[in-house]
């Protein structure tokens, strides 16, 4: 078929009102993609292209699933699609998504950090996935400090990524176990940041940075017991240091990964952390909670060591806590912290009162201005 006779259907079966017709309108735009050089000449006329910004979104929106994720895989390269539609493809169910967002040449940066932060966790790390990533985007994800996005953002080695926003993700992976790994084999790491990354990563990383960089191990694993050395006042030997750091390196770094799988497939919820607590584990209770409020996990540690309760409060009711398991979230907490979070009866008075009556937004808000204090 011609070009202007395709091009004559496509108009015909826009024209028609029947449902039937606007399904055969979209599967014979998902065939004609596979149409090479045809489909583009089709598609770049004006009057297509006059009649996908009329009447295309509200063809996709009444699609069904499976014709949307054919449109999607057939659109994901094309360079002549429509920006409105891709951009209302990029949002819909991650499983259309992802081939828009890995690989649309129609999707501009300012798109793509318009999807990290109206889209779901699952859209944002497409995103820090995309190959050769530019750099606004890649300042957008280190900004808003997301540790799943920042760990596939460490994973792309094509992105725009220079010593700045590497020393970044070096940075955030003291806290961030999961980040570790991949910076490790990142080409922008250097020399430097390989020593600094070597103070917090686990026995196989380290010796995968002493073989890439040609470390001296001696001198390293010195620096990292003077390290824990002062950091704890020199209460112990530098060996025994040394073994319980690199034990609890380890045990962070199973955590992080655990909480990241569990959060990406939906199944970090808050019932998780009061289990946490009582399997005695509260270094992943403190993750987990950082993880569902996206805070600072450093802000959540110094609340939990801290004599408010009340921002332990705040913490727990930004994530969907109900104010009658509170209490024994705390008692918990106190039994494993050596007492802590402190301030007695009064300080659960006023731990109470953190539970409303407001959304839970506003305890978030709160919390991140309090912690931030402290």
């Amino acid at each position: 078929m011609s070009v202007a006779a395709k091009t004559e259907e496509i108009l015909g079966l826009a024209r028609s009102r029947a449902v039937h017709d606007r399904e055969r309108l979209l599967l014979a735009i998902v065939d004609l993609c596979d149409a090479g050089e045809g489909a583009e000449a089709v598609m770049s006329s004006a009057p297509v292209q006059a009649l996908l910004s009329s009447i295309f979104m509200i063809l996709v929106v009444e699609a069904e699933r499976d014709i949307r994720r054919r449109l999607a895989e057939k659109l994901a390269t094309a360079a002549w699609a429509p920006a409105a539609l891709i951009n209302v493809l990029a949002l819909d169910d991650i499983e259309i998504a992802r081939p828009i967002i890995a690989a649309s040449p129609v999707l501009r940066d300012q798109d793509l950090v318009r999807l990290l932060v109206e889209a779901t966790i699952e859209h944002q790390i497409e995103v820090a996935r995309r190959p050769h990533l530019g750099l606004p985007v890649v300042i957008a994800i280190l900004q808003q400090n997301e540790p799943a996005v920042l760990t596939a953002l460490a994973g792309n080695i094509s992105a725009e990524v220079g010593e700045g926003e590497i020393a970044t993700l070096v940075q955030a992976s003291r806290r961030i176990a999961s980040l570790r790994s991949p910076l490790t084999k990142h080409p922008a790491l250097t020399d430097d940041l390989a020593r600094e990354l070597y103070l917090w990563v686990g026995q196989a990383l380290r010796q995968a940075l002493v073989a890439r960089f040609r470390l001296d191990p001696e001198a390293m694993d010195a620096a990292l017991a003077e390290s824990v050395r002062e950091a704890h006042g020199g209460l112990a030997s530098d060996h025994e240091r040394y073994e319980v750091t690199e034990r609890e390196g380890e045990r962070e770094e199973m955590e992080q990964r655990l909480l990241a799988k569990l959060d990406i497939a939906g199944q970090l919820r808050p019932g998780y952390l009061l289990r946490a607590l009582r399997e005695q584990k509260l270094s992943l209770f403190i993750g987990g909670l950082a993880a569902l409020g996206r805070f600072d996990p450093g802000h959540v540690r110094r609340s939990v060591n801290s004599d408010r309760p009340e921002l332990l409060a705040l913490a727990c009711a930004a994530v969907g806590i109900d104010r009658s398991v509170f209490p024994t979230i705390l008692a918990l907490v106190r039994e494993l912290n050596g007492g802590r979070p402190g301030g007695g009866q009064e300080g659960e008075r006023r731990a109470s009162g953190a539970f409303g009556p407001f959304a839970p937004d506003i305890a978030n808000a709160a919390f991140r201005q309090a912690a931030g204090r402290v």
